[in-house]
């Protein structure tokens, strides 16, 4: 797994940056995704305000739910169900909320070393609007998440650390990406990045660039994500071009499964597990949950891409980004079968 960082470390541990979010999850109709701003599939940010009004306005269309999210922490949560240690570098607010959210983290197997809190912000949420085509758009209110800085990351943060996987909405707090990408180069650590959605890449594709080429390992990105980097509809060249920048390359593309590319390896294509989904939301997180487990124990890009699959097929199948405790042993049953 040869990049721009070695591993300094025999035993894996990774730290995950990101927002941590309470995602509240409603299942709409289409029409009401259209009546309001934004493009399906994609995440805008909100102010409280604005988002507890599109919250009420889909509480009063349907019965919603509420879970702990989050990108990075999805992933990362993921991870420490395989035997992973995970932290989450992320800030919460010292409310119920944050205190449900470090609590529920704790209980999937997560390291909170990592938790940042600000007493004066409640905790961000992320709505979910899921339609009947299982897609979700997401309204997103950073609250406490949002006032990480970079003064926050310390060198405790990165203590036994080996993989730092980062979410690409942290873009938007510029400083503290750049003070934790140099932080990991400085410790010999492994970087991934996710992409996280289509507005972000336009929004910062200059920036992902430069990033990618210093930086970074280890590139995902779904099909809107890599169409809006590389200006191209087909997942191969847009491979083709982030492979340019970064080492390794996961372009998503839905149920059509995976490509998947490193410097000196051919692309190879990992189907996805076709079952009945329910609700897309952290389909894509957890599939590189499956991918980071094969990857940084040194498996090759096809194995790695069907753990990939496999743990994303699971979670489709949920409302929500979580994955129950018994269908998490079956996986591991099954992850250990595939190697």
């Amino acid at each position: 797994m040869p990049g721009k960082s070695s591993m300094t470390a025999q035993k894996i541990k990774v730290l995950g940056a990101g927002a941590a979010l309470l995602d509240v999850l409603a299942h709409v109709d289409d029409d009401f995704v259209l009546q309001h701003a934004g493009e399906k599939g994609g995440m805008i940010m909100l102010s409280p305000d604005e988002i507890g009004t599109l919250i009420r306005l889909a509480e009063s269309a349907a019965p919603i739910s509420r879970a702990s999210g989050g990108s990075a922490a999805n992933t990362l949560c993921g991870l420490a169900q395989l035997g992973i240690p995970a932290a989450l570098f992320g800030k919460i607010g010292a409310d119920e909320n944050g205190a449900v959210y470090r609590d529920f983290y704790a209980s999937k197997g997560g390291l909170t070393s990592s938790f940042k809190v600000n007493p004066q912000v409640a905790t961000g949420s992320c709505l979910c609007l899921i339609t009947p085509d299982s897609q979700r758009t997401m309204r997103t209110d950073l609250g406490a998440s949002g006032t990480l800085t970079a003064d926050d990351v310390t060198d405790a943060d990165f203590d036994g650390v080996t993989h730092l996987h980062l979410e690409g909405y942290l873009l938007y707090n510029m400083p503290v990406t750049r003070t934790l990408l140099a932080a990991a180069k400085r410790f010999g650590c492994t970087v991934s990045f996710d992409l996280a959605s289509f507005e972000v890449v336009r929004t910062f594709r200059d920036d992902i660039k430069q990033l990618l080429a210093e930086y970074v390992d280890l590139i995902f990105a779904n099909e809107d994500e890599a169409a809006a980097f590389s200006g191209s509809e087909d997942p191969m060249t847009s491979l083709q071009c982030l492979r340019e920048l970064c080492h390794t390359v996961c372009v998503k593309v839905g149920k059509n499964g995976a490509y998947i590319a490193s410097e000196n390896t051919d692309p190879v294509h990992v189907p996805a597990e076709l079952v009945t989904a329910v609700d897309t939301t952290g389909a894509g997180d957890l599939w590189q949950t499956g991918f980071l487990y094969g990857w940084l124990r040194g498996k090759d890009n096809a194995l790695s891409g069907r753990y990939g699959a496999a743990v994303a097929a699971e979670v489709v199948q949920l409302t929500g980004a979580q994955i129950t405790e018994a269908r998490w042993e079956v996986l591991r049953q099954r992850l250990a079968e595939m190697e």
